[in-house]
């Protein structure tokens, strides 16, 4: 990202060759106030600290910049922000693309609930507006904090690809992607629907993997039946070049396992970028999944267990006209409306009411 950037960046906390210094004192800061934290289980300066790598040197570097607004992105940004913009008297925004407290897991008595918590309750009182990265996040952080808290999708801008292409011989083309390959991920229950449809499909996965779990998912596949051959695994691309790597599948499947309460109630990038490319969409059923296909069904289907997924599979296998209308639903969508010329919109909205406040005050 940074080597094609189109704005200015200043990296805070050092690195491993250019800022070997700083990058060990950042981790050592890091390290010693989660330490802290997880002695004395009280939770104080040192949490600002133990939230992310950079999160010192950050609130550093962020004091000798005045500007009309200060965002955070992430928690790790959270406490820079706040006290930043409180500095200069200038509003400040979050936005939350996660319920982060429970995007780990559900235990509220856990390290990570418990620093995160503190933190937001300490930080998002205080901001002068606050966006949930879906539908259901904003309701939640809209209950804790009593505030209106509109939502504002992951999606991105217009992809400008060519026409959705019909083919009604070659073998059905599923993908999934992310950052990474591996458990709690619903890739398992995928293998398993493709061996039950008994459709020719081809499974392409992108993200990094692990040889042993690469290993898995074959041995997976031969058990439920799926020729190993029919398998493609992809390393990581560059986030712009996904687009057209996507465009030339099928059905993008979005295997959310609700495994955490965020996991359930966020709707991540990739489903979003299958709609974009013009893919039919196969979504787990997760509540924020379900909601959204209920919004705009004519993308796709919803499934709960292995044997719907194969049921989705084989219906679209069989009628490839179905399956052409669906991805050039998708596509049309995308670029209509689930985009970010649409839903920045929005974004500059907040911005714009916030400022004008701002300056009548």
């Amino acid at each position: 990202m940074l080597s094609e950037k189109k704005w200015t960046a200043i990296q805070a906390g050092g690195d491993p060759q250019k800022k070997s210094l700083v990058y060990f004192l950042s981790r050592l800061i890091h390290k010693t106030s989660r330490a802290i934290l997880q002695k004395t289980g009280r939770y104080n300066y040192f949490a600002e600290l133990a939230v992310g790598r950079s999160s010192h040197f950050l609130m550093k570097e962020a004091k000798k910049h005045q500007a009309d607004l200060y965002i955070a992105h992430n928690l790790g940004a959270l406490p820079a922000t706040v006290k930043t913009a409180k500095i200069y008297n200038k509003p400040c925004g979050f936005d939350a693309e996660d319920f982060h407290r429970q995007e780990v897991d559900d235990d509220t008595n856990s390290f990570h609930y418990n620093l995160v918590t503190y933190l937001e309750d300490k930080y998002l009182p205080t901001v002068n507006y606050l966006t949930g990265g879906s539908p259901l996040i904003a309701e939640r952080y809209a209950q804790l904090y009593k505030r209106a808290v509109p939502h504002l999708l992951n999606v991105f801008p217009k992809t400008n690809l060519p026409d959705v292409q019909r083919d009604n011989d070659s073998p059905l083309k599923l993908f999934w992607f992310s950052q990474n390959l591996g458990p709690k991920r619903g890739l398992e229950m995928i293998i398993e629907a493709i061996g039950l449809s008994k459709a020719p499909a081809e499974l392409h996965l992108l993200g990094n993997h692990t040889a042993d779990y690469k290993q898995h998912l074959l041995q997976l596949a031969e058990g439920a039946g799926v020729a190993i051959d029919k398998l493609f695994f992809y390393p990581p691309v560059k986030a712009d070049d996904i687009f057209g790597l996507a465009s030339g599948f099928d059905i993008g499947l979005a295997s959310e396992t609700g495994f955490c309460l965020n996991n359930n109630i966020a709707l991540s990038n990739k489903i979003f970028t299958y709609i974009q490319c013009g893919l039919a969409v196969a979504a787990s059923n997760t509540p924020a999944q379900s909601g959204l296909i209920r919004q705009y069904p004519a993308v796709g289907k919803v499934y709960s267990n292995a044997k719907d997924l194969a049921q989705i599979i084989t219906d679209y296998n069989a009628d490839r006209d179905l399956l052409h209308r669906t991805k050039k639903e998708a596509y049309k969508i995308g670029q209509t409306e689930l985009n970010w010329e649409h839903e920045s919109q929005k974004f500059l909205n907040i911005i714009k009411n916030i400022l004008a406040a701002k300056a009548i005050k």
